[in-house]
């Protein structure tokens, strides 16, 4: 594997390929964007700026501006996009490479002037196709469910690992320490108790950044076990690096909260919509999803820790306000009456059939009934964004700008897009890029909304 690390190149990346890893950059940014103004995002740069001071130049923070050390932006960074469950993940990995892979290759490559756009994308790729696979096999091998930073960690180590062009066996060795020192957080204590420690993927950010680090200075830590178990159904797992590309196995979200959750989110937005119900005329609705789903049970979130991983909260916002986005998960829509309401008497019923089919696939149904006694049912619905039920990149564009139109101005998301876009051009100055993701960001809170039609802000299908 750390040949494939090392010696992948741009122009052995299919056009697709490119092209998803764009996506990947232009929507972790735009979460990270409204992540920055968020209590998790700022007690996390408070503490990297007094905790993980820069020697030399440092790094920059993400969204913040701030020079720390790279382990330290590489937490910041984490922890900032990880703050607003809005970004992408892998079904198969039960979780998120991204949201510790984008803020680890950052701090390395700033202050880097050799690295362009194409170099960038290129092991941007290469630590998805690591990291996915590090989900797969920690997954099929642990009887406890982990958090997503016990294996992207792994991901970061061999994106470090080869912008600091470390040799073959201290790659291996990197990876071993990214392995060993990963935080192999029981995931679903956050799910029954959600807190700000959530995905662990600012942890295995700067786990991965470090065990890099450490192993360029002669630490050892090899082998790393995920990545050489020879179990033959472990084995085949990583056998197609280069061939099969699963970053295209990605699904994108059109809502800021577990994508648990979703499926049942977007059933109400379909039912609100469909039969143009507000929230006065419904007494209650029933939700019918698999067991991970259901697990999302806090109906009164104090905090948008609480609210990202609910059920009945998002699904409650969903048919009151006909729009799931970060106001509505942020402090000013956690005291909504009519939500409040509906999410009080939300019931929840696993049905084996959606369980048995998790995670490759998640399913929900809504049933709503009326204040007349009427009952309407939306079906078996799954969440939109999923590989085989793409967001467009109409719907993707749409989403950043709705993030962060409302936080940095129109003209600055615009010329982050447009640098994200000329990624793929060796000619493009990356520190233009550089100079707009790493400013501060301005607005003070998360709730401004930048569009404000509400069936167009992450509505019933996520399209624009």
């Amino acid at each position: 594997m750390p040949v494939f690390v090392h010696e992948l190149r741009f122009a052995d990346l299919p056009t697709h390929v490119v092209e998803q890893g764009q996506r990947c950059v232009l929507d972790l940014l735009g979460v990270g964007a409204v992540g920055a103004g968020t209590q998790l995002s700022r007690l996390a740069c408070e503490h990297a700026a007094r905790h993980f001071g820069a020697v030399g130049t440092g790094a920059r923070m993400l969204f913040d501006g701030r020079r720390v050390s790279p382990v330290g932006a590489a937490l910041a960074g984490g922890m900032t996009i990880d703050s607003l469950d809005g970004h992408e993940g892998h079904s198969l990995a039960k979780g998120h490479v991204g949201a510790a892979l984008l803020p680890a290759l950052l701090a390395l490559a700033d202050g880097d002037v050799g690295l362009d756009g194409p170099e960038l994308l290129t092991g941007l790729v290469g630590g998805y196709e690591v990291g996915i696979r590090a989900g797969m096999t920690l997954h099929a091998t642990a009887a406890e469910y982990h958090v997503s930073g016990a294996w992207n960690a792994l991901a970061c180590a061999a994106a470090a690992a080869r912008l600091l062009r470390l040799s073959l066996p201290t790659t291996n060795h990197a990876l071993g320490i990214a392995e060993y020192h990963g935080p192999r957080g029981p995931m679903m204590r956050c799910i029954d108790h959600p807190t700000m420690v959530k995905d662990g993927s600012g942890w295995g950010a700067m786990t991965g950044v470090s065990a890099a680090l450490l192993a360029a200075d002669g630490f050892t830590g090899a082998p790393a076990m995920l990545v050489y178990d020879e179990r033959p159904h472990i084995a085949a797992l990583w056998q197609d690096l280069g061939v099969r590309w699963r970053i295209l196995e990605l699904y994108f979200k059109p809502h800021p909260v577990c994508r648990w959750a979703q499926p049942a989110v977007q059933a109400a937005l379909e039912l609100r919509k469909r039969h143009q119900l507000v929230a006065t005329q419904v007494d209650h609705a029933e939700v019918v999803t698999f067991h991970h789903a259901a697990r999302l049970s806090t109906r009164r979130p104090r905090t948008t820790e609480e609210a990202q991983y609910s059920l009945p909260f998002p699904v409650a916002a969903a048919l009151a306000r006909g729009v799931v986005g970060p106001a509505e998960v942020g402090p000013g829509g956690l005291t909504d009456e009519q939500v409040l309401r509906l999410s009080d008497g939300i019931t929840m019923i696993e049905r084996h059939e959606y369980t048995s089919k998790f995670p490759a696939e998640r399913w929900a149904e809504v049933t709503v009934v009326l204040r007349d006694g009427r009952r309407i049912s939306s079906g078996p619905t799954t969440a939109t964004g999923d590989p085989d039920h793409p967001l467009t990149d109409a719907a993707l564009d749409d989403k950043f700008h709705s993030l962060v139109d409302g936080r940095l101005g129109r003209q600055r998301s615009a010329a982050i897009a447009t640098a994200v876009r000329r990624l793929t051009d060796p000619a493009a100055d990356l520190e233009q890029l550089f100079e707009l993701i790493f400013r501060p960001s301005t607005s003070p809170t998360t709730t401004a909304r930048a569009r404000p039609a509400p069936e167009r802000i992450f509505g019933a299908d996520g399209m624009t």
